[in-house]
């Protein structure tokens, strides 16, 4: 009986040993989460901020812009602009949206006059190419209150491939827009090329839209993955795409604050929430990962995440600097800070902002 108590106290020792470092890896493993939601907000800022580094032509000022992307030579930038409002391209077909600026801010090329309602997202390809997505049409806004408009959409929700000088080289999409779930596009936010050519396009801002399509160098339809909902592979406003060196395709899945990753085929690899509630996403040719957080509150994304840029690794989502939304006024609008965001080679950022319709250099110090 003596060696069986002892037997047993031992075991109670065991068990409680266990119990007690099971506790200790639980509060460890708390303690990491609440670090990882929070810590993001207190990480350095290595930049310094750069008002109107763009000269728009004279008489023209920035409207509504997401759309930013560094040029393959690593030092000019792409911008498309919504025509002065935030979706007044429509209104005024004599405007090029798509803008080409020198490293210096000086205004190179412009063109897509008449043809893009909205630019969304755009892309610069490794033959210099540059995509743009349009997520918005040309039918008629009926005025608040008023009886709905039942004149269709002729133009809008498409993707466009442009030469580096403007020429026109493939369409994608039904001009005015499909809302069938076999149709595309409605509402695409982003698109991206993948070095054998395939064309991946993002798509949803509403309810039941969300999905990815791939299609192939020449524009034939390869496959779609993704639906609506909060699960893994699953879509809640997919805003933003990038792809790291090793191939894995990232996706700014805004509206459930987190980044997903995936490999071309659309196998769900892994999540990311510590950059925030993304609305855009870079990854330059040293797998740093650039994410705009233009829409964290308390009550979309809850657990303090505050507005910004985060940068880090794509490699294995190491967060390094965060810069800060510089909005104080109150009360703020649903979206302030960056929705896109791009960098140089030399590691300068840029932010592309809705609200503000301003572009903003971030110089490294």
């Amino acid at each position: 009986m003596r060696i069986n108590h002892a037997m047993s106290i031992a075991y109670a020792h065991r068990i409680a040993m266990a119990l007690a470092a099971t506790l200790s890896i639980g509060v460890v493993m708390i303690g990491w989460n609440a670090y990882a939601q929070n810590a993001s907000n207190d990480l350095p800022n290595p930049y310094r901020t750069v008002e109107n580094h763009f000269k728009l032509p004279e008489g023209r000022t920035w409207g509504a812009v997401s759309a930013i992307e560094v040029d393959k030579d690593g030092r000019s930038i792409w911008i498309a602009e919504r025509c002065g409002g935030n979706s007044g391209c429509p209104s005024k077909p004599i405007v090029d949206p798509i803008l080409r600026f020198d490293a210096s801010g000086v205004l190179l090329k412009s063109f897509g006059a008449g043809l893009i309602m909205s630019p969304h997202g755009i892309h610069v390809d490794q033959d210099g190419n540059v995509w743009v997505t349009d997520y918005s049409d040309n039918a008629p806004r009926a005025a608040r209150g008023a009886p709905a408009t039942a004149v269709a959409a002729t133009k809008g929700h498409q993707v466009f491939k442009f030469s580096p000088d403007g020429k026109l080289l493939m369409t994608l999409g039904t001009a005015g827009g499909s809302r069938d779930a076999g149709g595309y596009f409605y509402q695409p936010n982003d698109v991206l090329v993948a070095l054998n050519g395939d064309i991946f396009v993002s798509q949803g801002h509403g309810p039941n839209t969300g999905r990815i399509l791939k299609f192939d160098k020449a524009g034939k339809f390869i496959a779609q993955f993704g639906k609506s909902g909060s699960g893994p592979g699953e879509f809640n406003v997919p805003h933003a795409l990038a792809m790291d060196s090793q191939g894995r395709l990232f996706v700014g899945d805004r509206g459930n604050n987190r980044l997903q990753i995936f490999d071309q085929d659309g196998k769900f690899l892994e999540e990311w929430k510590q950059f925030g509630r993304p609305s855009g996403v870079f990854i330059d040719k040293n797998d740093v990962l650039y994410v705009a957080d233009s829409e964290s509150d308390d009550t979309r994304n809850p657990g303090g995440m505050k507005r910004g840029i985060r940068i880090g690794s794509a490699r294995n989502g190491k967060l390094t600097a965060f810069i800060p939304d510089p909005w104080t006024a109150t009360p703020r609008p649903s979206t302030t800070a960056p929705e896109g965001v791009t960098a140089d080679a030399a590691g300068n950022i840029y932010g592309a902002e809705v609200t503000e319709t301003n572009i903003i250099q971030y110089l490294k110090k």
